[in-house]
């Protein structure tokens, strides 16, 4: 759950709410619509995805009348077990080297995070896919420095694996020379789209401000809560005691500094904090959590205003592609193997020891944009 001041969930917020429902343990036909969701999820990737379930969107089917190494089809771009193996050990690589490999044991809600993690790479897979289909209907081609890069890229990955890696996931040079292929044209899909779309971003609409509180819950309006918050405000006011002192003793949020840009938090606290000027003390704001008092530690953070302006543009140049896309998504029939795609999961026996396949991309294809 989202904390109650912030308006929106971010990405971690999304994954524990999927992940809460899925505590039981889904048989039948709601094991089917969950796998489809997390399907559906793949389509949509960065953007708000255009599938949805049969009757609405993109056309998923479950099926065994794919090949025996067939995960899933979307329209006529195929995924092979070992694709989906080798993005599984590259996730699994880069979990295990930051966190070690005791992070497989953590779960959240009755899911692991190794499930998780497992829907992430189907989700990403299936995205990649999808744009390769997008590029190939624009017409997209790779020119012949980005196709010497393509398979400059497959060979440094494939030389990164030892025999057993290779035994195990599977894998050969034209698998991953097409993966390559396959993500070059995707990333070249989106910039071509995106191309152009530069647009100006205030220095009002990308500030961020930071400020203190003293919360007093409440989940309704109460009188004497009310009462509580307005006199500990007097204290503030009149100086008779430190602001954070007062939050320390009172305030019923162990967090008392929040720095935020607009559109991040509660819009009745946030609209109260973006009026005060710096040292200014807010009225009693009742926002969905309860009872406020703000205090504006700073009206304006030029680094963090710029750095803001930057997620802005590309969070508008991704909603530019994504109406293109989702459109061209609905158009599409997802058939996945379900059998295969349960029997799939990460390796905990081997030593992973791969590059990584997208830091290979990056060192032939560096950009600062990425779909």
């Amino acid at each position: 759950m989202a904390d109650p001041l912030h308006g929106k969930q971010g990405a971690s917020g999304q994954v524990r709410a999927i992940a809460g429902n899925c505590q039981e343990q889904p048989s039948g036909r709601k094991a089917r619509r969950l796998i489809l969701a997390f399907f559906c999820v793949l389509l949509g990737a960065l953007f708000l995805g255009a599938c949805g379930f049969p009757e609405n969107g993109a056309r998923v089917v479950f099926t065994t009348g794919l090949g025996k190494n067939e995960v899933f089809r979307i329209g006529n771009a195929r995924c092979t077990k070992a694709e989906i193996a080798i993005y599984l050990a590259d996730a699994q690589r880069r979990y295990e080297s930051v966190y070690g490999t005791g992070v497989w044991g953590i779960s959240s809600q009755g899911v692991t995070l190794e499930e998780n993690v497992k829907e992430t790479v189907l989700a990403r897979t299936a995205q990649i896919k999808a744009m390769y289909l997008l590029a190939q209907e624009k017409g997209i081609t790779l020119n012949e420095t980005e196709t010497a890069n393509v398979e400059r890229a497959a060979e440094t990955y494939f030389q990164s694996l030892g025999q057993a890696e290779v035994k195990r996931m599977e894998a050969d040079a034209d698998t991953i020379l097409q993966m390559y292929t396959e993500y070059a044209m995707a990333d070249k899909v989106y910039h071509e789209m995106i191309q152009g779309v530069n647009p100006e971003i205030s220095d009002d609409e990308a500030r961020t401000i930071t400020v203190q509180h003293i919360l007093l819950r409440s989940r309704e309006e109460d009188q004497g809560v009310y009462d509580r918050i307005s006199q500990i405000r007097e204290l503030a006011v009149s100086g008779e005691e430190d602001f954070v002192e007062l939050a320390t003793r009172y305030s019923e949020d162990p967090d008392i500094t929040y720095s935020f840009g607009k559109g991040e938090m509660d819009p009745v606290f946030e609209y109260a904090a973006f009026g005060l000027e710096t040292g200014e003390i807010s009225q009693v704001v009742r926002s969905e959590a309860g009872y406020h008092i703000i205090k504006c530690i700073s009206t304006f953070d030029r680094e963090q205003t710029d750095l803001n302006k930057l997620e802005i543009v590309e969070q508008r140049k991704k909603e530019v592609f994504g109406e293109e896309y989702d459109a061209f998504v609905e158009g599409l029939v997802c058939q996945l193997n379900e059998k295969l795609w349960e029997d799939m999961g990460l390796d905990h026996e081997a030593d992973v020891s791969t590059s990584s396949f997208f830091e290979v991309y990056e060192q032939f294809f560096p950009e600062e944009d990425s779909f």
